[in-house]
């Protein structure tokens, strides 16, 4: 009996890197538009949080939004079912938001997903594309001779990624340059122009599924047409990085004679949007709930969600948390709620 029991244990641990869900996992909502946090982190090293990934689940597909280095672990550890991957959307080429995506399209693969995987994104991303087929090639041969054996396919073609390069029209009246880049299993996902300059193109993506909606900013400077594209949304996740804290990274950095790198982080609040501002956008936006994420300071001595949100609270719009790696939202079809919980 002894040894049947670590057989079961050592099958359930295998069944955690294969993307396979014991029957303890979270069950999924029978029909709803389902969020995970798969990565919350900015590009520096933070302790238990990974580079920015989000993941999204909808009529029967995984699909996810950047997949930073470390987030592909928590997908595999989490249970995610890698095999059903449909598509990974791309806000832009930023080396934080790209890490994985080989060694995601690899364990989704591995794990028994049918087809290529599509990815989706700005011009650049058939480099990128190209680039990590090329890169994964002999792994691919080597897996394939390996396993595909007594009925287990492996099919090298099934292993490769396709690239879809978005190419956004001019603003509309609104101020809005958008296209629709997604349309599958009622779930349909919307590119819309952001401001990261000079990472440019850079996209925001909104997800629409029978009635119920999320918008995802990817990184931007406050940038007003977001909050139009992302008007009737049930929860807007925005990127947030606190200047004040920001600067005094780059003081101390400077401080303790490291010119270069006190340099480098002092650049970055001209591209990315402050707490405060990420609230603007969502009560113009008018959305149900906001979360922040991308939270390079999340890491240190100084950070404390209080200091990090301040004046947020201010500006009188929807109810706002910051995000953790694992953090879920559930929001079911053919109803108004918005339900968090934790992986």
């Amino acid at each position: 009996m002894r040894g049947l029991r670590w057989i079961s244990a050592a099958a359930a641990a295998l069944a955690l890197t294969a993307g396979v869900a014991p029957m303890a996992a979270r069950a999924a909502e029978p029909d709803a538009l389902d969020v995970t946090f798969c990565g919350t982190s900015g590009p520096l090293p933070v302790k238990d949080r990974a580079k920015p990934c989000v993941a999204i689940q909808a009529g029967g597909g995984l699909y996810l939004v950047d997949i930073g280095p470390e987030s592909a672990e928590n997908l595999q550890l989490w249970r995610m079912p890698l095999a059903t991957a449909k598509a990974v959307f791309i806000t832009h080429l930023h080396s934080d938001h790209i890490g994985d995506l080989g060694e995601f399209n690899m364990q989704s693969w591995v794990a028994g997903r049918p087809a290529p995987l599509p990815v989706v994104g700005p011009e650049g991303v058939d480099k990128l594309v190209e680039g990590m087929n090329e890169a994964y090639a002999p792994d691919h041969v080597f897996r394939n001779a390996h396993h595909e054996h007594d009925g287990i396919a492996l099919p090298i073609a099934a292993g490769l990624m396709e690239a879809k390069v978005v190419d956004l029209p001019a603003p509309g009246a609104d101020g809005v340059s958008r296209a629709e880049v997604w349309s599958k299993d009622g779930l349909v996902v919307t590119a819309i122009a952001v401001d990261h300059s000079p990472a440019k193109p850079a996209f925001a993506y909104r997800f629409d599924y029978k009635g119920r909606s999320v918008v995802i900013s990817g990184d931007t400077r406050k940038f007003p047409p977001l909050a139009e594209a992302a008007k009737g949304a049930d929860v807007l996740i925005h990127e947030a990085q606190n200047d004040g804290m920001t600067r005094m990274m780059s003081m101390g950095l400077k401080m303790q004679g490291n010119p270069r790198m006190a340099s480098i982080i002092g650049d970055t609040v001209t591209y990315h949007t402050t707490p405060v501002e990420a609230e603007e956008i969502a009560k113009a936006a008018g959305v149900k709930q906001l979360v922040l994420t991308h939270l390079t300071q999340a890491g240190l001595p100084m950070f404390k969600p209080e200091t990090f949100t301040k004046g947020m609270d201010a500006v009188g719009g929807p109810e706002h948390r910051l995000a953790d790696d694992g953090m879920t939202i559930v929001l079911p079809v053919g109803g108004d709620a918005v339900v968090f919980g934790q992986k």
